[in-house]
């Protein structure tokens, strides 16, 4: 997707998807508990949502707990539930005021109720059609994604309502979590790490990747900004050569 920004077209991704890693080590360096990582991690959710906003981003996706995150300290854990918890009451109405939808994804039956509860009422306060999207994957898994449409379509086929010969990769991807979103233009993980770590494996098959050293505390407006200008310098061929890329553009 291209903008103009003062006369010129840049690439924009409509769909931005962020792994937000370092918390904890950000907080150990500062001799703090881990979950003061997290706690501060926030201000950086705010930054990214504004500049992707501002950018002209369609769906921003971040990575808030894995499906494998449950291995962590009981009292880690208790504390991100307690955080997230936090959040959802207290951002809603501020993402629905600013125009914002919020949609979370991932297998919800292992969290609390009133968690679940929170979810569902702070998904209702900000439905509609809203300019942008913002999307939590929650206890997430790109394997247990996939598996899900699998199954999905593996009852349908039982059913009689398909044969497997009618499954295609477009009729799988329709089922993912995020069947009726842009698959991710952009992933984005921060800390250090070069891995995408079980998030979103079929969505970001033909994604461009980007690495930062920062942890995620302090990747704030200037580091998105950054991500997005170096977004905007990739040629994105999808198995075409250079040279027919180049020949589209200038049609």
């Amino acid at each position: 997707m291209h903008k103009t920004i003062g006369g010129a077209k840049v690439a924009v991704p409509r769909h931005v998807a962020i792994i937000m890693d370092g918390n904890n080590r950000w907080a150990r360096k500062r001799l703090l508990p881990g979950v003061a990582g997290h706690k501060a991690g926030v201000d950086a959710v705010r930054a990214v949502i504004e500049v992707c906003a501002e950018a002209g981003v369609e769906v921003l996706t971040l990575f808030a707990f894995s499906s494998e995150n449950w291995q962590r300290p009981a009292d880690e854990v208790s504390a991100l539930m307690e955080l997230f918890l936090g959040a959802l009451r207290r951002e809603a109405k501020k993402l629905n005021d600013n125009g914002i939808s919020l949609r979370i994804i991932g297998d919800r039956s292992r969290f609390h109720p009133e968690l679940q509860a929170a979810m569902r009422e702070a998904e209702a306060m900000t439905a509609g059609d809203k300019r942008f999207i913002l999307q939590i994957a929650a206890n997430y898994g790109g394997q247990w994604d996939i598996a899900q449409a699998a199954q999905r379509l593996a009852r349908e086929v039982q059913a009689g309502h398909l044969r497997p010969e009618d499954i295609t990769p477009e009729l799988l991807q329709g089922c993912l979590a995020t069947g009726d979103l842009p698959l991710p233009d952009l992933c984005i993980r921060t800390g250090g790490e070069h891995r995408i770590s079980n998030f979103l494996l079929w969505q970001l098959a033909y994604s461009e990747l980007y690495f930062s050293d920062l942890f995620w505390p302090d990747f704030k407006h200037d580091a998105m900004r950054k991500a997005l200008a170096d977004y905007a310098r990739r040629q994105r061929r999808f198995g075409r050569s250079a040279e027919q890329v180049d020949a589209e553009a200038r049609a």
